[in-house]
């Protein structure tokens, strides 16, 4: 049943849902839900922002929402809308939801799917819908009720081409749930609109319920949630986003001065392996040059002076530390304790280089490769020589590196992260000039991209740093049961 705090604000339809018993809300969910049931029974037609954190319950509130609102028109009609960035899986998640709530009400029997992607109960409907730009949408109307999910990741040209016109000729309530990302979004636009409609007419419009909000009312989501920030770090993207529900702004620094303290260590330079210890690394991959003749390691920083937007081939070498290794951090300490860089390097020599230097000199167990563009080459031969169990073949896409940008915020945060001690080295210095120049640009659905501007010099240690970390997560010891898990 739903909560008696949910009772119609208005002398239409029943106070509570008959029938089966439906999860109560909390009370943060009834506060929502009661703002939008009075715009939605008053035809006010206002426009509502909710914040949520991260499995805080939004779902939840809208499978009961559009319960609540089919069985009020069940006899009189009315047609309500959901979008979602996609509509497999997420569109079809909440109609999953819807289905299984109707029948929890004791609709079963009653309800019916049509079309695949709409639940009718009587005269009323429910439809859910892509908002991908493609999708076909045409025809749709919404006079009760539009709800957009994840409207951080949903075109904002696209909601106000093909969505925002369905509820117009009945004055619709429209309601757009997600958690923060950048100040672009749809979301904190509309955010920012309400914010300032509030400021002026008392209204609330806009609903934000942290993490910290959320545990108040359920105590082992709380414990999960500290047990996320203390794996992700607080300064992690994704837990600012998801569970502290803050903005990330493009443009800043991809490290903060903090983070770039820690990966400060103070363990030594080395230049060959210690018997019985583990050994991973990452490879990034620079083109070959013309007119370069075979520069060798340590002719690098002259080869950048001829042509200083040439980047190197880098590779990050590092120890694996466990003596850290916990149930709740499963992951090792990956201690950076060699870099080897070549610029103009042919690749045919390169990859033997490469491979007396990963295997005969290190013996290292796995080494993540950047397999883009020309270094799918580099990869495919190092593989052959390495073998496939130790050669990871890494392709960066916008998904795949916005993956390894979080997964090497996540190590720093950990403190498993740290660079040899400064040593003087061209490398040790290149390396921090890199890390301290690198920023972060936010992009739709979560994704991130970390690089060095150009005017700002190069990234081929960055990404050799991260490619490292990559590798360290692919390393499993002998002794442990399934799959270590990346962070």
């Amino acid at each position: 049943m739903v909560s008696d705090e949910m009772a119609p604000l208005t002398t239409r339809g029943p106070a509570v849902l008959t029938g089966g018993a439906l999860p109560r809300l909390r009370p943060y969910q009834v506060e929502i839900g009661r703002a939008v049931l009075a715009s939605v029974l008053g035809r006010r037609g206002l426009t509502f922002t909710v914040e949520i954190a991260r499995q805080g319950g939004k779902n939840e509130l809208s499978a009961q929402l559009e319960t609540l609102l089919l069985t009020l028109g069940l006899l009189e009609g009315g047609s309500a809308v959901k979008a979602a960035p996609t509509f497999a899986p997420q569109a079809l998640i909440s109609l999953e939801r819807l289905k299984a709530r109707l029948t929890d009400a004791g609709f079963a029997g009653q309800w019916r799917q049509e079309h695949g992607n709409t639940i009718r109960l009587g005269r009323a409907r429910q439809s859910f819908l892509s908002a991908e730009p493609s999708a076909n949408v045409v025809g749709a109307t919404a006079d009760v009720l539009l709800e957009v999910d994840e409207a951080q990741d949903v075109d904002s040209d696209t909601y106000q081409k093909n969505f925002r016109p369905m509820g117009a000729s009945a004055n619709a309530t429209t309601v757009l749930y997600g958690t923060p990302w950048d100040a672009g979004t749809l979301l904190e636009a509309q955010k920012q609109a309400n914010l300032a409609a509030e400021r002026r007419d008392g209204g609330q419009r806009h609903f934000r319920f942290d993490w910290r909000a959320v545990a108040q009312h359920n105590p082992a989501y709380g414990r999960y949630v500290l047990a996320e920030r203390d794996r992700l770090g607080e300064t992690h993207p994704l837990f600012r986003t998801q569970y502290a529900l803050e903005l990330v702004q493009s443009g800043a620094g991809f490290f903060s001065r903090q983070q770039l303290s820690w990966l400060q260590g103070d363990h030594p330079r080395r230049h060959r392996r210690a018997d019985g210890a583990v050994y991973i690394a990452g490879v990034d991959v620079a083109g070959e040059a013309a007119g370069f003749g075979e520069a060798a390691p340590g002719g690098d920083a002259r080869a950048r002076q001829r042509e200083p937007g040439r980047d190197s081939t880098v590779a990050t070498i590092a120890r694996l530390d466990f003596g850290a290794v916990t149930p709740l951090q499963p992951l090792p300490r990956v201690e950076v304790v060699e870099h080897v860089w070549w610029t103009g390097r042919s690749h045919a020599t390169l990859v033997g280089e490469l491979a007396g230097l990963l295997g005969e000199t290190w013996g290292c167990r796995k080494v993540a490769v950047d397999a883009t563009g020309l270094g799918a080459g580099v990869a495919s031969m190092l593989t052959r020589q390495l073998g496939g169990s130790v050669t990871h073949p890494f392709v960066f896409t916008a998904a795949s590196k916005s993956t390894l940008g979080f997964q090497l915020l996540a190590a720093v945060n950990a403190h498993r992260l740290a660079l040899y001690a400064a040593d003087g080295s061209e490398e040790h210095q290149e390396c921090l000039q890199q890390l301290e120049r690198a920023q972060a640009r936010y992009r739709p659905n979560q994704q991130m991209n970390f690089f060095v501007q150009e005017r700002d010099g190069h990234d081929d240690f960055l990404m050799s740093l991260a490619l490292a970390v990559a590798a360290a997560g692919f390393y499993q010891p002998r002794s442990a049961k399934g799959r270590v898990p990346m962070a």
